[in-house]
């Protein structure tokens, strides 16, 4: 009776092992399957503080448009997508910039040319999970460049970060005065991403000055989604 008791026993423990051995292949295999379609990366936590004070930030903050070829880290694109967009507060998710309403109508991309550990192409920003997803592969400073009337700082940043808005978000609750407020939060974002490139021993420059619809058609952008602003980032 004992021999029997004990061979169901472990005929039920060999039983839950091949379980759990199918359900971890099945992770790793989902896992290795994400890694490999390379259209979702996983940013590294930015970083809470620094040596740089806001005092000196500001003191430093100039808009530069020449800059070495030195690539830039992942870690170092983290920290500047999380300043213009991150998520400060889970529960409400509320972010480094303000919103009006905190309905949040900005959209950040990410256009990468020399940065470590990732392809080139065009990446959209998601602040909820910090990651960054792949919407087009290759290299797309030309397209940007001719769009935006051949500034050279574009052809020399090692990446771009490109703030869009899709105003719908906000006119549903301000109506008329949605413009103003999306504008003004996109001062927001940009002046959180030229300080946070003076902490991190980088530069930028805002841009203005681009051809929308062609912006749109490299972005892929939706027809109710616009360009605002671009930030070529790179090292000096």
């Amino acid at each position: 009776m004992r021999n029997n008791h004990f061979s169901r026993f472990a005929i039920l423990i060999a039983g839950l092992i091949i379980a759990v051995n199918f359900y971890c292949q099945d992770n790793r295999e989902q896992t290795t399957m994400q890694k490999t379609n390379g259209d979702i990366i996983q940013l590294p936590v930015p970083k809470l503080q620094s040596e740089t004070s806001v005092e000196e930030a500001l003191n430093k903050r100039r808009s530069i448009r020449n800059y070495t070829k030195k690539p830039l880290s992942l870690e170092e694109v983290s920290q500047i997508l999380w300043a213009a967009q991150g998520i400060t507060e889970k529960k409400y998710g509320l972010r480094t910039s303000p919103s009006a309403g905190a309905l949040y109508p900005l959209e950040v991309y990410l256009v990468t040319a020399n940065v470590k550990d990732i392809s080139e192409g065009i990446y959209k920003y998601n602040p909820l999970n910090h990651s960054i997803k792949k919407i087009d592969n290759g290299y797309k400073r030309v397209e940007i460049s001719n769009a935006s009337l051949k500034q050279e700082a574009i052809g020399e940043c090692s990446a771009l970060v490109i703030i869009t808005a899709i105003y719908e978000r906000i006119s549903v609750k301000y109506g008329d005065r949605a413009e103003r407020y999306v504008h003004m939060e996109v001062g927001h974002a940009g002046q959180n991403i030229y300080l946070q490139a003076v902490s991190l021993g980088i530069r930028t420059v805002m841009m203005g000055a681009f051809q929308d619809d062609a912006l749109k058609k490299t972005l892929k952008l939706s027809t109710n989604e616009f360009p605002l602003a671009i930030y070529p980032i790179g090292k000096i």
